[in-house]
């Protein structure tokens, strides 16, 4: 993207050169005007006539003003081009930068390249002014020098290299620009994916869970004849009709609780439920315990258990 060392190296020095030549030429003539001057005065000196001698003093006055003011010309134009220099200088040491944070890592690698861009970008359009400054001095200055123009032509030929070469950086940067939007673009889909496979993952394990404690959940009911047919569970020698009251049954978890105590010295299961699935057996007390041994087999043909006590 940028310029080499060298060739960047010999700019300045191609520029240097052009402004100690100005710098020296403007010296031999100062010189010429000063020995001039001295001259006329030493003529006027010489001369016994007071008119002449005053004409002698009123020229080597007002070379000494040509001369103050091809100083003060020269002066300006210097000044004016050192502040160009320096903002070459400038923009270069930004170009470095730009290659050295683009070949590098880091989370605020892209916005640290725009700040470069814009930048350089910025101090161009500043030196772009400056040289017309300098142009338009030339142009109304006494000086006439070649040596000057030459160098305004190379620091125009600096800047338009260093224009292209930042129209190249942009469209490098807008290249990156797009490709990051993409990347973050892809990043966020994969976010929003894992997201909802977390979401739905979580949906279907809370599904799952339900279903299996749903599949796992049972009633039972114990009561006398008359208690059970209050609530509709024991009608005309049938259980469990249609309207019977489920509000009555307990509610267990057939994995867990595989004991049931009836508090009664008498008790017959109302419900069908395989034989070999289960004991009824009474304990010390003479109060019959439901144990089911197996209770997938017990619950397999009704999630409801009816056993009459007295």
């Amino acid at each position: 993207m940028a310029k080499t060392y060298l060739h960047q190296h010999e700019d300045r020095q191609r520029t240097n050169k052009g402004r100690n030549k100005i710098i020296k030429k403007a010296n031999m003539r100062k010189l010429f005007f000063l020995v001039m001057a001295g001259a006329l005065v030493l003529t006027g000196c010489n001369d016994k006539k007071s008119t002449q001698s005053l004409e002698s003093l009123a020229q080597a006055d007002s070379l000494r003003k040509i001369i103050e003011q091809r100083d003060n010309e020269i002066n300006d134009m210097m000044g004016t081009l050192n502040e160009i220099q320096e903002g070459l200088r400038e923009i270069t040491e930004a170009e470095n930068r730009v290659s050295i944070v683009k070949d590098g890592e880091g989370s605020n690698k892209a916005q640290q390249i725009k700040e470069n861009v814009s930048f350089i970008s910025n101090r161009m359009k500043q030196n772009r002014e400056l040289i017309k400054k300098l142009q338009k001095q030339l142009r109304e200055s006494s000086y006439k020098g070649d040596e000057l123009k030459k160098t305004v032509e190379n620091l125009i030929q600096q800047l338009d290299e260093k224009d292209q070469q930042l129209q190249q950086l942009r469209a490098e940067l807008d290249a990156k620009d797009i490709h990051i939007t993409e990347l973050d673009e892809t990043v966020n889909n994969l976010n929003t994916s894992v997201s909802n496979l977390k979401s739905e993952s979580a949906s279907k394990s809370q599904t799952i869970s339900d279903q299996d404690k749903q599949l796992n959940t049972a009633w039972f009911v114990f009561g006398t004849k008359k208690e059970l047919k209050n609530q509709h569970i024991l009608e005309d020698g049938k259980v469990l009709q249609a309207n019977f009251n489920k509000s009555y049954f307990t509610k267990i978890d057939i994995r867990v609780d595989k004991e049931i105590k009836l508090y009664s010295k008498s008790a017959k299961i109302l419900t069908t439920h395989p034989s070999s699935s289960y004991t009824l057996a009474q304990d010390a007390k003479k109060q019959y315990v439901l144990r089911i041994t197996n209770p997938q087999i017990f619950w397999s043909t009704s999630k409801y258990l009816v056993v009459l006590v007295k």
